[in-house]
C-alpha cells in the first residue's frame, strides 16, 4: 500500500487476537502499522507484534528489494510496536536506531540491550534528513507512555502519530472509524487528556495532509473531522446529546426501573443508550459514558456495598478522569439501601459532576411512587 510515492505501508493485520492488551474485545482484529520512507536514506517507522516477525521482515524485503534501511525509528515501546527491534538489528546490522532517551532505557529493560553503538537519541524539535524528506521529532510524553515521540515528514506533510488516532480493527475490514477509534481512545488513552491536548496544540502548527497511526487506517481526507473528535475526547466534552443508563439487576426489579426510564426518555425525544453491566462489553459501556453528557447509574446494595459490576464500571470511569457530566442515581435494597451514597462517594473526586435533584430509591420491588419518581427524573434529565 502506498501512502505517497516515497512512503510505503509495511505493516500487518492480526485476525488471531481475541483480546487486545488482555482486556479489549477486538472482533475485527488489529493492525500493527509500520511504514518505510524511501529516499537517499531509508527509514523504517516502528516494528510490529512479535507473532508477525517473518511477515514484517518479508514486507520490508519485498518493498526495498536489494536496498537496506539506514534507520529504524522507534516512536513507542509498547511490545505490539517494538517487539521486533532485535530481529531488525539482526537482519540489518548497519542500521541506526532513532528514538527518545527513555525508549532506549526501555529497550534495555525489554531486551537486555540498549544498542549503544546504534543509538541516535532525539528529543523535541530534533530533525533527521533522509535526502528530500526531513523528519522532525515531537515529544508526546504520556500519550500514552512516557517515552513516546511522533514524527513529521515535511516533504509529504505526513504525521506519524504513534498510538494517536489509532483504532481497533484490521485494515482489511470495512467499518466506521469513529466507533472503534472512540473505544480505543477512551479505553487506552482516556486518562491522558491533558497530554493529548498538549500534542494537538503542537500538531496545530504543522501543515498535515496525512496521519499515519500505529493502529488503524491512514487518514488522508477531512482531517478536521478526526482532529475535532480527538479534541472533544481529550477535553472531556460531550460528543453526543443523550443519556446513557448503566445498570445491574439481580432479580429484575432494577432492570424494570431502567426500562421504564428508558421508555419515558425516548418518548420525550431523548437518545438513550442502555448497558447491562453484567452482560455488555465493559469497554463499550465506558465509551458511552464518555460520549454522552448525562448518565444514570442504577444498581443494588450488595454486601453493604454496590454490585461488583457497577463498582468495576465506576472504577473504569474514575481512573480515566471522568468529568463534566450530569449524573442520576437509582438504588435498590430490601432493608438498608446504601448504593446511591456509595456511588456518589466513588465519584466525589471527579471534576464538574452535577447530580440530579432526584434520586430513585427502590425498596425490593417497584412501587407506584417509584414509577412517578422515574417520570420526574426523566423530566429533570431532559432539561
Amino acid at each position: 500500500m502506498y501512502v505517497s510515492n516515497d512512503i510505503k505501508y509495511i505493516g500487518v493485520n492480526d485476525h488471531d487476537i481475541d483480546l487486545f492488551e488482555g482486556q479489549y474485545v477486538v472482533p475485527n482484529g488489529m493492525s500493527y502499522n509500520s511504514y518505510a520512507i524511501i529516499d537517499k536514506k531509508i527509514a523504517i517507522m516502528d516494528t510490529v507484534d512479535a507473532r508477525f516477525t517473518d511477515e514484517w521482515l518479508d514486507n520490508i524485503k519485498n518493498t526495498l528489494g536489494e536496498k537496506s534501511p539506514d534507520y529504524l525509528v522507534v516512536q513507542h515501546m509498547e511490545p505490539d510496536h517494538s517487539a521486533n527491534i532485535v530481529s531488525f538489528v539482526n537482519a540489518y546490522p548497519e542500521a541506526k536506531i532513532v528514538s527518545s532517551s527513555k525508549a532506549f532505557v526501555m529497550m534495555k529493560q525489554f531486551f537486555g540491550i540498549d544498542f549503544k553503538d546504534k543509538q541516535i537519541v532525539v528529543g523535541e524539535g530534533d530533525t533527521l534528513s533522509l535526502g528530500t524528506h526531513n523528519l522532525t521529532f515531537v515529544t508526546a510524553p504520556m500519550v500514552h507512555w512516557p517515552e513516546v515521540i511522533v514524527t513529521y515528514d515535511d516533504k509529504d506533510k505526513v504525521l506519524f502519530s504513534a498510538d494517536g488516532f489509532g483504532k481497533f480493527g484490521a485494515l482489511d475490514i470495512e467499518e466506521d472509524w469513529a466507533c472503534e477509534a472512540r473505544r480505543y481512545y477512551i479505553g487506552i488513552v482516556g486518562k491522558y487528556g491533558a497530554q493529548v491536548q498538549a500534542l494537538l496544540k503542537k500538531a496545530a502548527s504543522l501543515d498535515i495532509k496525512k496521519i499515519c497511526p500505529l493502529h488503524g487506517p491512514v487518514l488522508s481526507e477531512d482531517l478536521g473531522y478526526y482532529i475535532n473528535l480527538y479534541d472533544i475526547w481529550s477535553s472531556y466534552k460531550t460528543e453526543s446529546e443523550g443519556v446513557v443508563i448503566a445498570y445491574t439487576s439481580v432479580y429484575g426489579n432494577t432492570k424494570k426501573a431502567v426500562r421504564i426510564l428508558q421508555l419515558v426518555l425516548e418518548e420525550m425525544g431523548m437518545k438513550v443508550a442502555v448497558n447491562d453491566l453484567a452482560r455488555c462489553d465493559m469497554a463499550e459501556a465506558v465509551e458511552d459514558a464518555f460520549r454522552y453528557g448525562k448518565i444514570v447509574l442504577a444498581t443494588t446494595t450488595y454486601n453493604n456495598d454496590i454490585f461488583p459490576f457497577m463498582r468495576e464500571f465506576i472504577n473504569h470511569l474514575t481512573e480515566r478522569n471522568f468529568q463534566n457530566k450530569t449524573v442520576a442515581l437509582i438504588e435498590n435494597g430490601s432493608w438498608a439501601p446504601t448504593a446511591a451514597n456509595t456511588m456518589k462517594k466513588m465519584l466525589e473526586n471527579c471534576k464538574n459532576i452535577t447530580f440530579t435533584d432526584s434520586t430513585v430509591k427502590i425498596m425490593s420491588a417497584l412501587s407506584e411512587e417509584n414509577e412517578e419518581q422515574l417520570v420526574s427524573l426523566a423530566k429533570e434529565l431532559l432539561k
